[in-house]
């Protein structure tokens, strides 16, 4: 806990907790020392996480720039929507005019997150328990705020992932065997945080027989038996497209089934290599069909280089297969072996695509920079939805 909250000393002050009032030359020294083997460190971790090969990702990310017949534009940005004269397409709304390269430049003033710590925070970190979440292993700016509201997205099945998406900092390689004491350690940890709204994700375990969808179950059985009324969320993989497990979490009745199609249909293959837009609308319309009183949502990411049409024909897309609740937020590089941000996109854009999800009869939106699948989830649910929610 100490390494997260202070890389190893109790106030990240290495002069005041380890060398007292020692001489200035020893004290720069061993600062020096402290920085360059974190920076080791954060090295090494990032590197565990890279997706592909250098080579294979600069072809990706040529892909990612490259227009709708696969050539190199170098636009890559996200238009606002044609004006009202009929005058086409505006400029793109981002950076300043559409980069060359993938490089978006510094971060604007309303992704900066101030870095938030607190007793809640330490308590979070206990009452975890040695679980997993997502906030933690995919790097999510929120995770100071959500921790010291005392929610998280809880990531089961292991923290490694079989799959090579192109935007996720989650381990990649090999993976362990499924923990089934993890279920019943997750229950106890959401009985002891007396949570209301519990969201559950996992990695992709595409090496198991049902993509680990019984886990999933026995998640929602185990938490229910200890905490009566509370109210579960799963963010599923899409179990390559099998209905028997799928049906296996829907049996269950989640009261929210969320699954991201997480980008448009044209830059999948350097986001998504492993994935295939049409199985995740199928698998989000077919969750609704085995459970019709239940909430589907669906949440994707702006900043890859799409195009404002394109998010609305997704937005389109997901109405079409009668997704519930969806959410828009900002494409951040979690690291640099991955996906590079092509633009940063501006609040109006986000509010105007917030706009176009209502219009079109979403019952539950989320737009903005910062928005992730599971921010804010509980206060996410629609009145008519689950009840129980905070």
């Amino acid at each position: 806990m100490n390494e997260q909250n202070g890389g190893g000393c109790r106030s990240g002050n290495i002069a005041e907790d380890d060398l007292g009032a020692g001489n200035p030359d020893e004290i720069a020294r061993a600062a020096a020392a402290y920085a360059n083997e974190r920076a080791r460190r954060e090295e090494y971790d990032a590197a565990s996480r890279k997706p592909c090969s250098a080579g294979k990702m600069a072809r990706r990310i040529a892909m990612m720039l490259g227009d709708k017949d696969g050539e190199t534009s170098g636009a890559g940005g996200l238009d606002s929507p044609a004006d009202e004269n009929g005058g086409g397409a505006k400029e793109p709304i981002g950076n300043g005019g559409p980069p060359k390269t993938p490089d978006a430049g510094p971060r604007p003033p309303w992704i900066r997150v101030k870095a938030v710590r607190g007793e809640n925070w330490r308590k979070m970190l206990t009452n975890l328990g040695g679980l997993h979440t997502v906030c933690q292993e995919a790097n999510c700016p929120n995770i100071g705020e959500c921790y010291n509201r005392g929610t998280a997205t809880f990531m089961i099945l292991g923290d490694t992932c079989t799959r090579s998406c192109g935007f996720c900092n989650v381990k990649m390689g090999k993976v362990d065997e499924v923990d089934w004491t993890e279920p019943e350690r997750l229950a106890d940890s959401v009985e002891r945080m007396g949570l209301r709204h519990v969201v559950i994700t996992s990695v992709n375990r595409d090496n198991l027989a049902d993509g680990g969808a019984s886990v999933f179950a026995e998640c929602i059985r185990k938490i229910r038996a200890r905490t009566p009324g509370v109210t579960i969320e799963v963010l599923t993989p899409d179990f390559l497209g099998d209905l028997p497990s799928l049906k296996i979490v829907m049996e269950e009745k989640p009261e929210v089934f969320n699954h991201n199609v997480e980008t448009v249909p044209r830059l999948y293959r350097p986001v998504r290599p492993q994935a295939r837009y049409d199985r995740s609308l199928f698998v989000l319309a077919e969750a609704k069909k085995m459970f019709p009183a239940g909430l589907t949502k669906s949440g994707l990411m702006v900043g890859l280089g799409e195009e404002f049409g394109e998010v609305v024909e997704v937005l389109k897309d997901l109405r079409g297969h009668d997704v519930d609740m969806v959410t828009i937020g900002q494409y951040l590089q979690p690291n640099k072996y991955m996906l590079p941000v092509v633009r940063y996109v501006t609040p109006e854009v986000f509010d105007e695509l917030g706009e176009a999800a209502r219009g079109l009869g979403f019952i539950g939106v989320a737009s903005g920079p910062l928005v992730r699948s599971s921010y804010f989830a509980e206060n996410q649910l629609p009145e008519r939805g689950a009840s129980g929610s905070t």
